[in-house]
């Protein structure tokens, strides 16, 4: 019998550590890290702005970005890039060196706030075409099934030819 209990035991752990669940984590990189992929491979660029003290930013990773499907979907369509609003550190892009302000107790991100348009509200999630240029900010928190089909729409190319009105009425999600 002890042999038995043994045998299963090593079944039940061998399983437990050869068991590696999908990937469903968005795979995060920093903004120079998109910048340098761009050159070699174009895909658009999908920037979540955060800021460590928000917490409707911690409710969007966890229910938005934490979704197998969304993050299928971005790390497939998109550079996604993880962007603290506050950084202290420098960033140059363009020949232009973006710094961190300090402002009141915290301060914000020049590149923070060239993305969001100097409104700095958060989240906010900002779309940017393969050359960097701005196709369009999104502020506020979004749900698994309102951000699905937002980043199906600038992620195929929808809104080049389709109106939000025609893709709501003729989207299916997945979720």
């Amino acid at each position: 019998m002890f042999s038995a209990l043994l045998g299963t035991a090593v079944l039940v752990l061998g399983m437990a550590f050869s068991f590696r669940p999908a990937a469903s984590n968005v795979q995060w990189i920093t903004f120079e890290e998109a910048v340098e992929r761009s050159k070699t491979e174009k895909k658009k660029i999908f920037v979540d702005v955060y800021t460590d003290w928000c917490g409707w930013c911690k409710v969007m990773d966890k229910n938005t970005f934490n979704n197998p499907e969304i993050a299928r979907y971005l790390n497939e369509n998109f550079y996604p890039v993880k962007f603290n609003a506050e950084q202290r550190e420098d960033i140059t892009f363009r020949d232009y060196t973006f710094k961190f302000v300090p402002s009141g107790g915290r301060g914000y991100h020049e590149l923070a706030a060239s993305l969001l348009n100097n409104k700095l509200s958060y989240p906010t999630v900002v779309f940017l075409d393969e050359d960097f240029n701005m196709i369009q900010p999104l502020p506020g928190y979004q749900k698994p099934h309102q951000f699905e089909k937002i980043v199906k729409f600038i992620g195929g190319n929808h809104f080049k030819s389709t109106s939000w009105k025609e893709w709501e009425k003729s989207f299916e999600s997945s979720l």
